[in-house]
């Protein structure tokens, strides 16, 4: 038996609860932050043609917010449609 498991045999209904609905939000937010990261490659490399100062241009951060608006516009529609489908 590993350590986990005999720790999480030791713990009481209402603390296993706890610990499922603590680790249901961490992996939450992990999704979140991978979605992020995916948002902010994906759309760098459309906006972002080379890195020629350390600041954007007009241009780029236009381009940059416009495409994460639309990823999270996309996030919100899919996530909307399968509430109204449950």
């Amino acid at each position: 038996m590993s350590a986990a498991n005999g720790m999480a045999s030791a713990l009481d209904d209402g603390q296993k609860k706890e610990m499922a609905t603590f680790l249901d939000g961490e992996n939450a937010k992990q999704k979140i932050q991978s979605a992020v990261h995916r948002f902010n490659e994906s759309c760098f490399q459309k906006c972002v043609a080379s890195v020629q100062s350390p600041t954007l241009s007009a241009e780029e951060e236009n381009c940059l917010s416009g495409c994460v608006n639309r990823f999270l516009d996309v996030s919100i529609r899919v996530a909307n449609g399968i509430q109204g489908s449950r």
